[in-house]
Order: structure tokens, then C-alpha cells, then sequence
């Protein structure tokens, strides 16, 4: 994030002269007063004082170290940075939310001054904007919303049928075929009309039945040909088009999986199953069914003008005289009509999201009665829903009937004056008939086109929706020269600083040693940055600031897939598959035999209800294994962790969820687990962790204590407390 903005040239001179030399380490605009009008501000950091600009005027200035301690305070629609001075706030600045994270900075820049510290944070102009309009590109991409055109947007879906493009070859082939014959069947017309049927009619010529029957069988012949290259056409976009389906769906779906987990955090799982399912759908139904179709249209809409100049260039032009109408007509809703279809597929979005939500927390909704809210929520964002939609379908209920009232107007005309060259001989009543049925075609491919900007404002927002997860940056990568390494579970963590939010850290500056086999406890009050921890050593996220090393080695130069496959993790809630206990034991390590899993089974005492099932090891578990206790679900994952032999143990709470018997279970098959392994284990009941090497005691996202269970006991500190909290709780649930 950038935070050392560049000053104007006369304010830049005007402060300059002030510091007499000292360096302007962060510069931040600021935008409002204390009364909410808007001004044009900077506020300044150095190494010793802050400075503040004011619409070109130095308005304050203030020495860092007087200042107790720096807030940066979010209100309601701005923000404000505030500082204590010898006991009373004041208010050094006002903003709008655009600048709340780097105040957010600049109150951990500034506390850090004050107490002598030089921060670590840099500048980072990492605001990638769109050269075109200026606004910022989706997070971590290169696409603007704003700006994504339908030509790059189907550009992108070029790419990916370039596997395929010998289909798409025959398909054009067959599209040139179709196209002549349909401009050869309205030459067959005439003659029928003017060699056959008139001289007859007339007496001119005696009925010649063999002459009808060779013009009615060309037009059979037309007709089947047509047919024939339907099929075949419909064949071949159909293969293409599914191919384009499924690779899609699988780039989609493998790249979430390459994704990282704190973007997978701030999406909803019916989002992202609409990208993979439905947006896929709905491109393949495109090239399937529409943009195949768009290529004979252009054909034949180009064989025609040409056909209808070459013929009668002054009936051409009365034909032609509604396009320019027609263009202009479209082109004007264009924009309405493409905004209109984005709003309704986000309030879709947000319909499917809060359906997925509630099916899968449909226990929770019946545990507290809230059926009916439920019920109501949903009905109002399906009445959003109907409102968009209906009135997109009402806006092309009006569209449609007035482009077509003004082609009848290009038809009226052509048929008024060939009538009149018919009349005056000049033109025969099969030429008139094939430029009438030419005229049909051009009036039927424009009133198709007129349909195009709906089906491609479809598309479009698809592939874009699509291209906004296959163009995201993963921030969790390896390295070019990652190693694979087979790890004994030495862990350093050296000045660590993490956070969600990177100007809100969770883990402050830990440093901390663990050694080979050594069961290390993780305790401290909820939001101490237990989980964080953890969370930074599976490398599901990677650290603001210092560093991780396995064996000596930086986690980042560490293979992903190597790394991950030597960590077991046994989590609080056990997530199992929708299959039987020994697909989900195997899930870690497929290729598993049988007497691995058993073996797994009995060292987390796992087994014997296992084989208790009528089915045994091939009992299905149900959605999330909600046909299993706690107890079992839970035993199951050790036995999952177990099968990995892994070299690093993650525990998170293993036990929190589970009466005293099935506790005793598990801490049973967590002994035999964690034998020769290096184990961090967050415990719930601080009980449990007497038996640790060392216990780390985080408050506020710091090493607060570091040793033994007896040390700590010793020492009276936080541990102390906790523990002793804790027997007083048990205390009196016992009474």
C-alpha cells in the first residue's frame, strides 16, 4: 500500500524548509475537517515529529515521542487519527474510508516512534489502476470491471478453445455450406414461379408436369441439404462446446485449489460453486447455441446485401435504410442492458449463497426456532430477484416489437416499389418473390442480431466472473527454487508479525524455538493468536514480516507439496468427506492399504466402533459425517493424521468437543501419536497439557510466558491465572 505519497512541488518546498533536512519517511493524504468538509491534506511522519498540511498551509506540527499512545479510530462513513498528549486526546486528522487502512499504518508507525522503535513498514504502491478510467483492478488481478469489454472478455475464451480449433474449422465449413444454399433456394423460387407456374397458368406454355417436378425436387434437395448440415453442425458445436465446459470447469476448479486461503475466506461457497457450475453452463450454452449460430447469421447477412446490390441496387438501398435505425436504436440500451444483467446475477449470487448457507446450517436454524425468519429472508431476496428480473424481461418486451416495427418499414417500401416495377414490367413476379425472400433474410438476421447484445451481455458477465478467480494471484506460491526435503520438525519462528488485515497484526514479533520431538502446549485467552500461529506454520498464510524455518530452512523455500505431506493436523471441528470411514482415513494418503488403515485405526483407538458398524470400515459417514458422534468423527481424523506418519502434529483443541470417556480415548491414541513427533498442541482443558515439553502463553498476539507446566505454575503469571480460573470453573460445576 503506498504510504509515502508525493507532495505537490510548492508544499514539498514549503516543508522541506521545516525539516532542514530530516527525511520524510510516510506521507498520507488526508481529505476532511473536523466539520466534514472536504480538504486537501497531508500528514506527514518523520523520524521525530509529525507535520500537518492543510490546503496548502502548514496547520500543525507535533513531537512523535510526546504523544502516550496513537489511534486510528474507524467512525461511521470516515475516519480519524487521534494521539495523547500529557493525558488528553487530540484529534490530528479526519478522512474518508478510503484511507482507513493506511491510518491504520500510520497509528502502528507512530506508536513504534514513540518508544523508539524504527518501523518496518514500507511503501508499496501496490494500488494497481486501470490506465484507461482510473479505477482500481479487481484485488490481487489485472481486470476492471469497468472496462472489460465483450471483445477481450470472449478474447480470453479464445485461449482456451485453441486446443479444439480443428471443430471450430469444420464448423465454419459447414456454416459456408449452409449459408449457399439457403441464398440458392430463393433462385430456385423464381424459377419455379416464372419458368414454371406463370407460363402455364397463362396458356403460354402446355403443363409440363416433368419441369415442377425437377424445381419442387431442387427445393427438396435445398431443404435436406439444409437439414443435413443442421445435424452435422449441431453435432460438432456440441462436442466443442462441451469441451469448452469442462475445461473450464476444471481451470476454475483447480485454481481454487491453488488459491490461497485468505481469499478463500472473503468468498461464499455458492459464489464460487455459481463459477464453476452455472457461469460455465451458461458460456457453453453461448458457444453452442449462439455464437455458433452468430457465424452463419454473418454469412448469410453478407451473401445477402451482396445478392441484393448486385441485383437491384435502388431496392438494396430501400432495404438497408432501417439498419442504420436499428444500430443506433441498440446501441443505445447497450450499456442499460448490461448493468441491468449484472445487478440480477449479483442478487442471484446472493440468494444461492444464503441457500447454501442455511442448508448446511439447517440444524442451527431448527435448534433455535428460526424457521420462519429463515423463510422470510429467503422470500425477500427471491422477491429481489423477481423485481430484476422481471424488469429486464419487460425492458426486452418493449425493445424487441419496436425493432421490428421499424424493419416492416424497409419491407412496406420494398414492396410498394417492386410491386410497381412489376406492374410497369420491369420486373418479373419470381424476381420480385427471390428479392422479397432476400429482404426476409436480412430483416430476420438483424432481428437476430438485435437479440446479441442480451446473449453477450450473458456471456460476458459469465467469462468475466470466471476470469475474475482464473486471473487471481495466489499469495501463497513456491518459490523457483523450493526444495523437497524430508523435514525432522526442527521450527524457528524469528520476529513474526502477522495479520488478517496486514495493518491490524494478530502475531507480534514472536520468536520462539522448538526443538525435534518436543510436544509444545499453545494457550491464552480467545483471541490471543493461538490459531494464527498455527495457521502460520501450515503455511496457509505466509508472515508480514520475519520468518519461519523448518531444519534451518525458510518455510517459503520449502515445496508446498512436500512440506504439507509431512504436517498431520487434527482440528476442533473434523471435517469428514460424504463417503465411508475408509475413504476419509485414506484421504491423506490414497494409495494406503488396508492393513495401513486398520493399523491407523487402532493407534487412535478408532477400530473397534469402527468394526462395531454393520459394514464396518465401509460405512458411509454421511454430509460432513453427521451419521457419527463427535467422539468417532474425531477419532477418525487422528486416525487420518496417523496414516501420514507425519513429522510435524498440528492439535487444535482435539478434545474440546467430547465428554470424559471419549476424552480419555483420545488422549490415549494423542500419546502413541505424538511419540518422535514435533507436536503444537492448543488444549482447551489446560489439564491436559501437563504432560507438555514447554507451554507458549500468547496475550495479544505476544509470547507472553515460555516453559515448563511447573515453571509457569512458579511463576504466578498468565499461565498461573488461566489455570487456576479453570479449577475454579470445574469447582463449581462439580457442586
Amino acid at each position: 500500500m503506498n504510504l509515502n505519497y508525493a507532495l505537490p512541488q510548492r508544499e514539498d518546498l514549503l516543508v522541506r524548509g521545516l525539516l532542514c533536512g530530516e527525511e520524510i519517511l510516510y506521507c498520507l493524504p488526508y481529505d476532511l475537517n473536523e466539520r466534514g468538509s472536504y480538504v486537501d491534506g497531508y500528514f506527514i511522519i518523520t523520524k521525530t515529529r509529525i507535520i500537518l498540511l492543510c490546503n496548502g498551509e502548514i496547520a500543525s506540527e507535533y513531537k512523535i515521542k510526546a504523544g502516550e499512545d496513537y489511534l486510528a479510530e474507524d467512525l461511521v462513513s470516515s475516519g480519524r487519527i487521534e494521539g495523547v498528549f500529557g493525558g488528553e486526546v487530540c484529534v490530528l486528522a479526519y478522512y474518508t474510508m478510503e484511507h482507513v487502512p493506511r491510518y491504520a499504518y500510520a497509528q502502528r508507525i507512530l506508536n513504534e516512534l514513540a518508544v523508539g522503535e524504527m518501523p518496518k513498514i514500507e511503501s508499496i504502491d501496490d494500488e494497481k489502476k486501470c490506465p484507461k478510467c482510473g479505477r482500481a483492478y479487481l484485488k490481487r488481478t489485472k481486470i476492471c470491471p469497468h472496462c472489460l469489454s465483450k471483445i477481450s472478455a470472449f478474447g480470453k475464451i479464445a485461449m482456451v478453445v485453441k486446443p479444439s480449433w480443428y471443430l471450430y474449422v469444420i464448423i465454419l465449413v459447414l456454416f459456408w455450406c449452409n449459408s449457399g444454399v439457403m441464398l440458392y433456394q430463393p433462385l430456385v423460387n423464381r424459377y419455379i414461379v416464372d419458368r414454371a407456374i406463370l407460363p402455364m397458368s397463362s396458356g403460354t406454355m402446355p403443363l409440363s408436369l416433368p419441369i415442377l417436378v425437377f424445381y419442387i425436387a431442387l427445393i427438396a434437395a435445398c431443404n435436406l441439404a439444409v437439414s443435413l448440415i443442421g445435424v452435422g453442425r449441431q453435432y460438432v458445436t456440441t462436442e466443442a462446446s462441451s469441451r469448452l465446459a469442462r475445461d473450464l470447469k476444471n481451470m476454475v476448479y483447480s485454481k481454487v485449489q491453488e488459491l490461497s486461503i485468505s481469499y478463500l475466506d472473503e468468498q461464499k461457497t455458492g459464489n464460487l460453486m455459481n463459477r464453476i457450475s452455472r457461469d460455465t453452463q451458461r458460456v457453453q450454452n453461448f458457444i453452442q447455441n449462439i455464437a455458433s449460430q452468430a457465424v452463419n447469421e454473418i454469412f448469410l447477412l453478407l451473401g445477402v446485401l451482396i445478392a441484393l446490390f448486385l441485383y437491384n441496387w435502388k431496392m438494396a438501398a430501400l432495404a438497408v435504410l432501417p439498419i442504420p435505425l436499428v444500430v443506433v436504436f441498440c446501441g443505445g440500451v447497450h450499456d442499460r442492458m448490461h448493468k441491468m444483467y449484472r445487478n440480477q446475477w449479483v442478487k442471484m449470487d446472493k440468494l444461492n449463497s444464503f441457500l447454501n448457507d442455511i442448508l448446511n446450517g439447517i440444524r442451527v436454524v431448527k435448534a433455535f426456532g428460526q424457521e420462519e425468519r429463515a423463510i422470510g429472508q429467503f422470500q425477500d431476496d427471491a422477491e429481489s430477484v423477481r423485481r430484476l428480473t422481471t424488469k429486464t424481461e419487460h425492458f426486452y418486451a418493449t425493445l424487441i416489437p419496436a425493432i421490428r416495427f421499424l424493419m416492416t418499414l424497409g419491407s412496406l417500401m420494398i414492396t410498394f416499389y417492386g410491386a410497381s416495377l412489376v406492374l410497369k414490367e420491369r420486373l418479373s413476379v419470381g424476381e420480385l418473390l427471390q428479392f422479397s425472400t432476400y429482404a426476409s433474410y436480412l430483416y430476420g438476421r438483424l432481428e437476430w442480431f438485435s437479440m446479441l447484445p442480451r446473449w453477450m451481455s450473458e456471456a460476458a458477465n459469465a467469462i468475466e466472473r470466471i476470469f475474475e478467480v482464473l486471473d487471481h494471484e495466489p499469495e501463497i506460491t513456491d518459490e523457483k527454487n523450493a526444495v523437497d526435503a524430508d523435514i525432522k520438525g526442527n521450527i524457528s519462528m524469528v520476529n513474526v508479525t502477522f495479520g488478517y488485515k496486514t495493518y491490524q497484526p494478530v502475531v507480534k514479533n514472536l520468536s520462539v524455538d522448538i526443538n525435534h520431538g518436543e510436544m509444545i502446549g499453545l494457550v491464552g485467552h480467545s483471541g490471543a493468536g493461538k490459531s494464527t500461529v498455527i495457521n502460520l506454520l501450515m503455511r496457509l498464510y505466509d508472515a508480514d514480516e520475519g520468518d519461519i524455518f523448518i531444519d534451518g530452512i525458510n518455510i517459503r523455500n520449502l515445496s508446498q507439496a512436500s512440506f504439507k505431506s509431512q504436517i498431520g493436523v487434527v482440528l476442533q471441528e473434523t471435517f469428514l468427506f460424504s463417503g465411508t470411514i475408509l475413504e476419509n482415513i485414506r484421504y491423506a494418503k490414497p494409495e494406503a492399504t488396508i492393513d495401513e488403515v486398520i493399523r491407523a485405526a487402532k493407534i487412535a483407538n478408532a477400530h473397534d466402533f469402527i468394526v462395531s458398524f454393520p459394514n464396518g470400515y465401509d460405512t458411509r459417514v454421511g454430509e460432513r459425517g453427521q451419521r457419527l458422534s463427535g467422539g468417532e468423527r474425531q477419532r477418525i481424523a487422528i486416525a487420518r493424521a496417523v496414516l501420514t506418519d507425519p513429522k510435524i502434529l498440528i492439535l487444535d483443541e482435539a478434545t474440546a468437543s467430547v465428554d470424559t470417556e471419549t476424552e480419555q480415548l483420545i488422549q490415549e491414541a494423542l500419546k502413541r501419536l505424538i511419540k518422535g513427533r514435533t507436536t503444537i498442541a492448543i488444549a482447551h482443558r489446560l489439564s491436559t497439557l501437563k504432560n507438555a515439553d514447554r507451554i507458549m502463553v500468547m496475550d495479544h498476539g505476544k509470547l507472553a510466558e515460555f516453559g515448563t507446566h511447573e515453571a509457569l505454575m512458579q511463576n504466578e503469571g498468565i499461565y498461573y491465572t488461566l489455570v487456576m480460573a479453570q479449577k475454579k470453573m470445574s469447582a463449581i460445576k462439580a457442586l
